[in-house]
């Protein structure tokens, strides 16, 4: 199936999709970056529409959220492709290159949600914003069927798309891939201002926690982790960050983050003055577990996507009732 897309314009044959920074010139017949949306005849539209290439129930915490209903299980699906080209991709295989989908009708995934209890749908895995006309019919459907919406996000859209979209979405995770320019404009094909400019406004209109990969030799040096800390500090340190460990994947072949950095980034994170940080893909005892920033009681503990609640009243914590910023109802 496919829908005209929203947010382009027509320049003489040519169309200017508008949905991200790329500000793709399609020309007749032809794609933009992420693969989605198409001219025909000199109407853009967004031909990836409902197209799925993995659906699945996940604990909240593989996405990774560990503050918004931790411990439940959520409906997740994902779209073919992605409007960045980040070489180390660890989900290459569904978003730089194109497979099979199937077409799944907004009606179809309320339906699922219900059937399998989940609390809502996490659109994830490769890259959601390229499903922008998607989003907006299934996050309205899953909205009025009681769900939650949740976009895992690299955050490159435009401002005007974001703002349409913001009312529809109750939590996000985004990729923070570095604080460097010119890393995410020449070797990621991406645009930090946006990125940063979607992590002001999601903080502001959603439930919002933060990954960063750190990817040997490209942005785990001591100095490129203290600017990401120093950054997300600024816009609000009580946002939950989540270091995770590289893997060789795609077309880099680095050997995987050595534990030390990963470390690092976690004390220092800690250090400086975040009040919730935590470790991916990789072995820690504390590095995924809950506590108070004030009196450091355990509030959370989790082991291979268990979780166990043992601090928590409601949002605060039961030793010293500091108020958390979690969602857990």
């Amino acid at each position: 199936m496919k829908v005209e897309a929203q947010f382009y314009s027509k320049e003489n044959s040519a169309i200017r999709c508008e949905i991200c920074p790329h500000l793709c010139k399609i020309q007749p017949g032809k794609t933009g970056i992420c693969r989605g949306r198409t001219n025909e005849n000199g109407t853009l539209f967004a031909t990836n529409y409902g197209e799925t290439t993995s659906i699945a129930i996940d604990p909240i915490e593989k996405k990774p959220l560990y503050h918004f209903h931790p411990g439940k299980m959520i409906i997740s699906i994902a779209p073919n492709g992605c409007n960045m080209c980040c070489p180390y991709c660890q989900n290459w295989e569904i978003s730089q290159e194109n497979v099979e989908t199937q077409f799944l009708p907004p009606e179809m995934l309320v339906q699922i949600m219900l059937d399998r209890g989940s609390f809502g749908v996490a659109y994830t895995y490769t890259e959601p914003l390229v499903w922008y006309e998607y989003l907006i019919d299934a996050g309205k459907r899953v909205r009025d069927a009681g769900g939650k919406n949740v976009l895992v996000t690299n955050g490159m859209i435009n401002e005007a798309p974001l703002q349409n979209l913001l009312p529809l979405i109750d939590a996000m995770n985004i990729d923070l891939k570095t604080m460097d320019e010119d890393i995410y404009r020449m070797k990621l094909c991406g645009d930090l201002e946006a990125v940063q400019r979607t992590i002001s406004y999601a903080h502001k209109r959603c439930h919002l926690e933060i990954t960063n990969l750190l990817v040997t030799g490209l942005n785990d040096r001591k100095r490129s982790i203290n600017a990401l800390v120093d950054y997300i500090i600024s816009v609000d340190p009580a946002i939950p960050v989540h270091f995770s460990r590289y893997y060789p994947n795609y077309h880099y072949e680095q050997s995987p983050t050595p534990m030390k950095r990963l470390e690092y980034a976690y004390t220092t994170a800690k250090n400086k003055g975040l009040s919730h940080v935590y470790l991916g893909n990789a072995p820690s005892e504390e590095g995924a577990n809950t506590f108070c920033p004030q009196c450091k009681n355990l509030l959370i503990e989790r082991m291979h996507y268990q979780t166990l609640i043992t601090g928590l009243k409601g949002n605060k914590c039961k030793k010293c009732n500091t108020k958390i910023n979690i969602i857990t109802e």
